[in-house]
């Protein structure tokens, strides 16, 4: 795998707005206490319908400084918020109670897909960012998302358990550590599930950690995370979402070039 240890390891920040960059970057700095590395930040544009993060110069200078130390900036969604119709009991748990109404992304058709997916582009190429990569909220993706796609010059996508590049959709073994801290019974299986499964998966060729800014309220959990990145750290190296997706695409190439034809003896 391109990483030299050939297991990488991802820091990937969610739902990064203004209203939430404060949280966000308590949480970063406590991770940079224990060894400096590169981060993807998953910006949505206009969060909730609410504070539009596009519209703030302030927090685009902060982006593009984030960009110059090093991090990578990444598109997550349009406004991190599901207003599509339910259908079903099972639709309903997924998308209302599972995902909180946050999977935005998972049953709409490809035009509708398309225009959110157009507007966070064109936010990026007003603000001379360079965009490789697209996480819906909640990694949950409808067919109608996938067909739009594959219309932008992305590298890579990604869901819960596999980072996909694109266009191909190719996949690679890419889990999501995730805490669930929205109640304190939520918290408490999560310090078991997160640590579970990084055992689980520890032979895979990446592992993600997937911060939310409500993580840092919890001086548990940032323990947590600052003790498991440290572990990680003896096994995996850190890069980000999009440096893993061009050297996975370089070595993947290597691969299925034919072999030189060595030259007849004279």
């Amino acid at each position: 795998m391109p990483p030299e240890t050939g297991r990488a390891l991802c820091i990937v920040m969610h739902d990064v707005t203004r209203a939430t960059w404060p949280d966000c970057e308590r949480l970063l700095t406590a991770l940079r206490a224990v060894a400096p590395a590169p981060v993807t930040l998953l910006l949505v544009p206009e969060f909730h319908r609410g504070q539009a993060a596009r519209r703030d110069p302030r927090f685009c200078a902060l982006m593009g400084e984030r960009l110059g130390q090093g991090d990578e900036l990444a598109l997550h969604g349009f406004r991190h918020h599901d207003d599509a119709p339910l259908d079903g009991l099972g639709d309903r748990l997924l998308r209302s109670v599972y995902t909180a109404a946050e999977g935005e992304f998972a049953a709409l058709d490809a035009a509708a897909a398309d225009r959110r997916l157009a507007a966070g582009v064109e936010w990026f190429r007003e603000q001379g960012w360079p965009l490789e990569g697209f996480v819906a909220p909640a990694w949950l993706m409808s067919a109608g998302t996938w067909q739009a796609l594959a219309r932008y010059p992305l590298t890579y996508t990604s869901t819960l358990n596999r980072l996909y590049l694109l266009p191909e959709a190719l996949p690679l073994e890419a889990p999501s550590l995730v805490f669930s801290a929205r109640s304190p019974w939520r918290r408490r299986i999560s310090h078991y599930w997160v640590d579970g499964v990084a055992a689980a998966r520890r032979s895979a060729s990446c592992i993600r950690l997937g911060l939310h800014p409500i993580d840092a309220n919890y001086p548990d959990v940032v323990l947590h995370w600052q003790k498991l990145f440290e572990r990680l750290l003896d096994t995996h190296q850190p890069c980000t979402k999009a440096t893993l997706a061009r050297l996975t695409r370089v070595a993947r190439v290597a691969r299925l070039a034919p072999a030189p034809r060595s030259l007849p003896d004279r």
